[in-house]
């Protein structure tokens, strides 16, 4: 067999960035359907976290890296997401790039004062993160730990979704 390439493109990285920080999920085929939807919808960073109320810890990178490349292929993507090491949710909060992303969310179902995502989110700038709980949601003490660290309070709607459902509603927005 013998392959003569014709013609090469390139195509620029966007120069807007979205990250979604999403619990671990106890079923690890929901969390595979989740990375494999935000990667055919455009998402450049998954961070997986570890929050009180994650069930499940276990990664196994090599096969979740396989799913975002067949995702990647798949919706004609070119750039491949960067899927991190699980972090604890603590520790995020460390991270000189989540400290320094323009907008930053959290998503939560505690009852307080909250936007909607979608009237929020500003397309001009060139950096977003939202963080998704686990199972059960974040604790009061998640969540005022990440407003500490200046993250808006949003909702994603008028139901109650699935951890890996918010995920992918979210990177949609």
């Amino acid at each position: 067999c013998l392959v003569k390439i014709e013609t090469t493109s390139f195509r620029e990285k966007p120069l807007r960035s979205v990250a979604i920080g999403i619990s671990l999920l106890k079923n690890a085929n929901r969390f595979e359907w989740f990375l494999e939807k935000v990667t055919e919808i455009g998402v450049n960073e998954i961070i997986p976290l570890i929050c009180e109320r994650t069930e499940k810890e276990k990664f196994r990178h090599d096969r979740l890296q396989a799913i975002l490349i067949s995702a990647m292929l798949q919706s004609q993507q070119c750039w491949l997401p960067v899927l991190h090491e699980p972090i604890a949710y603590e520790l995020l909060f460390r991270q000189e790039e989540v400290a320094n992303t323009a907008q930053k969310f959290i998503a939560h179902c505690i009852a307080d004062e909250k936007a909607n995502l979608s009237d929020l989110v500003n397309e001009s700038l060139t950096s977003q993160i939202i963080l998704i709980g686990p199972e059960g949601d974040f604790t009061k003490e998640e969540v005022d730990l990440a407003l500490r660290h200046h993250f808006v309070p949003v909702s994603l709607g008028d139901t109650r979704l699935r951890a890996e459902t918010a995920g992918m509603v979210a990177a949609t927005i």
